[in-house]
């Protein structure tokens, strides 16, 4: 497409000589712009893309896929009917649990509200968002009437540690001649996790199921089963399956993207207008190389009178100028790629020397939610990324280079 003639012209105006250093200096500015962009545009959407993504298997490792509940009631006869939700295909496992409210106290007197978990503890073990991240303490003492697992979070505001005791009050008390009295009952810490999400691991506690029936006076009976499925996205379907298998049940069946909906939906839209926003800065650069472009034409005006002279044409005019201008493009996408990239794949390590430099919390958990910088480099997006900022800086480069091409070269010359 061209020749070896037009790249050592289009190899020679981009290198400046004396007098021309003001148009090397805005080329030079044009291609750190898009360099700059490409970059940033690739670090947001991976943190933006990894924080979404991370965010998720953290929901879902924790409160599974798919919700069934009682219609007004607790849900009776539950292990029947996790048998039979067991049996749907697709369905990987089934739960019995009692969730509920209460308040959490320690013996000087500090407290907070909190949520309790009830399940039994073969389940808990399967769950590996909870048991494969205990960090003191062990779930082989989760069980009989008074075991119970904390979050790292909770241990931290209370400074207590496994074999401590932590009470909890629960606001639906027993009715008496004197009104309602709240049931009150210490539970000896065995375990402390640490999922790596501060909203569950500072208000989340689990106890034994026998000891949250016990506790919530609920009986025989549980508030949900908790439905894990082997295709998150098929969840809808399966969701339908366990109407159909418990018809005649009063039930309601909430999975994770009914329950997440409006979270997950505000994240996507927060990527979007990020995209957008960003691309503006490539698309600031690229005018950037409009400008220097024009003005390399406007210098060079001599130089195109004499090449169109001695036979050159508008065509190889017009593709010295683009390749002058694509050139900018290719530099500025590439070192931004790169420079995206390492940072990316660093983000952690560069998070921590900010923070020991600045002495500051870069990514605060309880902000955030999760207790790092997250990044998830999408090469799908990456190559988007490079095709919109190349094609932006081609874009940039025709109307300079038509300019360049229609000089007219005895008009050109005759005003020298």
């Amino acid at each position: 497409m061209f020749n070896a003639f037009e790249r050592a012209v289009a190899a020679r105006y981009l290198r400046a000589r004396r007098g021309e250093r003001f148009v090397s200096v805005i080329a030079a500015f044009s291609l750190i712009g898009i360099a700059l962009g490409v970059a940033t545009l690739i670090i947001v959407m991976s943190v933006m893309g990894g924080f979404k993504v991370d965010l998720l298997n953290r929901i879902l490792g924790f409160n599974g896929h798919l919700g069934v509940y009682g219609q007004g009631a607790p849900l009776r006869d539950y292990e029947a009917l996790a048998e039979k939700i067991k049996a749907i295909p697709g369905v990987v496992s089934a739960v019995p649990v009692v969730d509920g409210q209460v308040l959490l106290t320690d013996n000087r007197g500090t407290s907070m509200g909190g949520l309790v978990r009830g399940i039994a503890q073969p389940d808990l073990k399967a769950q590996h968002a909870v048991s494969g991240h205990i960090i003191a303490g062990s779930l082989d003492a989760f069980q009989g009437d008074d075991a119970i697992a904390v979050g790292v979070g909770l241990v931290r505001r209370f400074g207590v540690q496994p074999g401590d005791q932590l009470t909890l009050v629960s606001p639906q008390g027993a009715a008496t001649a004197f009104g309602v009295v709240p049931r009150v009952r210490s539970y000896q810490i065995v375990a402390v996790f640490q999922v790596g999400m501060n909203e569950y691991d500072t208000n989340y506690v689990f106890l034994p199921l026998h000891a949250a029936q016990v506790f919530f006076q609920t009986p025989d009976a549980v508030t949900q089963i908790e439905v894990r499925v082997a295709d998150p996205d098929a969840v809808t379907l399966i969701g339908n399956e366990v109407r159909r298998v418990l018809a005649g049940i009063p039930i309601r069946v909430i999975d994770w993207q009914q329950a997440n909906n409006s979270f997950f939906a505000a994240v996507q839209v927060e990527q979007n207008v990020m995209f957008v926003i960003l691309t503006l800065i490539i698309l600031v650069a690229a005018f950037n190389v409009v400008s220097s472009l024009i003005m390399m034409v406007k210098d060079k005006t001599r130089d195109i009178a004499v090449l169109r002279t001695i036979g050159a044409g508008r065509g190889a005019v017009m593709r010295i100028f683009l390749m002058c201008g694509a050139s900018v493009g290719v530099l500025g996408t590439l070192a931004g790629v790169i420079l995206g990239v390492l940072f990316c794949l660093n983000i952690v390590t560069i998070q921590h020397w900010v923070e020991a430099i600045t002495g500051t919390n870069v990514f605060n958990p309880e902000v955030y939610y999760l207790t790092h910088l997250p990044s998830r480099l999408d090469w799908h997006e990456v190559v988007q990324i490079v095709v919109m900022a190349l094609a932006l800086s081609l874009v940039a480069t025709l109307y300079p280079s038509w300019r360049a091409a229609r000089t007219d070269p005895v008009e050109a010359l005759r005003n020298e």
